[in-house]
């Protein structure tokens, strides 16, 4: 049976910036190729990404991860019963430990502390819920809590009914970042879902040295006669041209997804959509660490994406050569030809050439990429993927 994969590679110039540091303040790096490159971790690029949906999708449709679940929680109750609100914190905390099996840090009130003034518990690690499924716990609160207390939803929710309620209430509609990213629950694997992407760290194609920033900033109120600055200070930033990749498991992401995000909407569409959602997402979202200092807002100047039925494929092997500079000094042309290069060798060595590949590309420097696909705008690719997507899934029903 074949398997349907969206693979995304980027090629994006990052002028001086340091968008992802480790714990000394410096830009993360790696070793390959026998050099040292720049590197901006999935990690990093996944929380952009993240945020990135919430400019391009309702609220309805994502998640929220956090360890004050049970304030979110608190205030759905509010939201669907007013009446409750003074027992709406109780109502949650009894909710979330009969639909997670996890265990809640209940803070320790002090004597002086009155019923208002008492902190929210929180879980032990972050957990990630979408607002569907908060709110179908909200619901559970409401309608089985009948008006009373925290100690009556406890009793109400051991009967298998409700419990099986609750249950089903965190594991099933997933938000479209769940079913993307995925999602631990360490006391109930169970409730565990597995990623329907990878995406792997960026790295530069070039060698990529460190640098240092000497700063100095003046007091506006100094005299004249006062000499120095009123601080000083060093930061590090490097600049790079990246190879950034990821790759989408759609029949994962349609297995996370269930019936779709609309009951009224057919399974293929919303995964459709969510395939479509993440790459736009991926392609022109960037970490914003230190942007206030570096101002460093590009977009990608050519993307590749390819539709592929055995397994994904990423083309970081290109690059394994450092990309020499060009004559006119930069990275960009030489790596959108090792990038083609490479491409068609592999696809041709291991007989991927039928997959459906489109290219978006910016400027005459990347012309070497325009033979490795369909020439497409951006929009053009995100319709074109889309529809190709949504035919696939369709062709098996």
């Amino acid at each position: 049976m074949h398997r349907t994969i969206v693979d995304i590679h980027v090629l994006q110039n990052v002028p001086p910036s340091n968008m992802n540091r480790d714990d000394t303040g410096t830009p993360k790096s790696a070793f390959y190729g026998g050099v040292r490159r720049a590197r901006v971790s999935s990690q990093a690029w996944k929380r952009a990404t993240r945020e990135q949906f919430g400019r391009l999708l309702p609220p309805e449709q994502l998640g929220v991860r956090t360890k004050k679940v049970v304030e979110a929680l608190a205030e759905r109750i509010t939201e669907h019963d007013g009446s409750l609100a003074d027992n709406a914190l109780k109502l949650a905390e009894v909710t979330l430990s009969a639909a997670t099996g996890s265990a809640l840090d209940v803070p320790k009130r002090k004597a002086k502390d009155d019923a208002d003034g008492a902190a929210a518990a929180e879980s032990k690690y972050l957990m990630f819920l979408s607002r569907r499924q908060l709110d179908a716990l909200a619901e559970l609160a409401v309608d089985v809590s009948a008006g009373g207390d925290g100690e009556t939803l406890k009793k109400s929710l051991k009967e298998k009914e409700h419990k099986s309620r609750a249950r089903n209430a965190v594991n099933t509609r997933h938000s479209i970042d769940i079913a993307l990213f995925g999602r631990m629950v360490a006391d109930s694997t169970d409730l565990n879902v597995d990623a329907a992407t990878q995406v792997a760290h960026a790295l530069s194609v070039h060698r990529s040295d460190i640098e240092s920033d000497y700063y100095t900033a003046v007091d506006d109120r100094n005299e004249e006669s006062e000499a120095g600055a009123g601080m000083i200070g060093m930061v590090d930033f490097n600049s790079s041209t990246l190879y950034r990749y990821a790759a989408v498991d759609v029949d994962q992401l349609q297995r996370n997804l269930g019936v779709g995000l609309r009951d009224d909407e057919p399974p293929n569409t919303p995964t459709a959509k969510a395939v479509i959602a993440f790459l736009e997402a991926f392609i022109t979202s960037l970490p914003a660490g230190k942007i206030n200092t570096f101002a460093h807002n590009t977009l990608p100047s050519a993307v590749l994406v390819t539709l592929r039925k055995r397994w994904p494929l990423s083309f970081v092997g290109a690059f394994e050569e450092p990309v020499p500079k060009s004559e006119q000094g930069g990275f960009l042309r030489g790596s959108c030809r090792k990038l083609a290069e490479h491409a068609r060798e592999t696809q041709r060595q291991y007989g991927l050439q039928e997959d459906p590949t489109w290219v978006f590309r910016v400027g005459e420097e990347t012309r070497d990429l325009a033979d490795c696909g369909t020439d497409v705008t951006f929009t053009q690719l995100l319709e074109s993927v889309e529809e190709s997507v949504a035919g696939r899934l369709e062709s098996r029903v």
